[in-house]
């Protein structure tokens, strides 16, 4: 298993230096650097029951901190997303 420490988290927080978007890659999609496994390839594999263990084995080229990466870029993704409260009326 894995142990994360409280310093590797707040090192996550900058996960620019890992997630690259660009429109010539993957169609725009973010990615992880150096290659075309994107955020979300991440999350399905997650998602869909892999241990981030079995994901690093799978992807020789993703480290543990990519994935960190990951996590981080969707929180600060959720963190900026902004709802319209929809108003009912009668």
């Amino acid at each position: 298993m894995i142990q994360v420490g409280y310093r590797q988290i707040l090192f996550m927080k900058n996960y620019r230096d890992r997630i690259r978007i660009n429109p010539n890659i993957r169609s725009g999609k973010p990615c992880i650097a150096n290659t075309r496994i994107t955020v979300s390839d991440v999350f399905d594999y997650l998602g869909g029951g892999m241990s981030v263990e079995e994901v690093l084995d799978d992807f020789p080229d993703l480290t543990f901190a990519d994935i960190q990466a990951c996590f981080a870029f969707a929180a600060d993704l959720d963190r900026r997303l902004t709802v319209v409260p929809y108003e009912v009326t009668v």
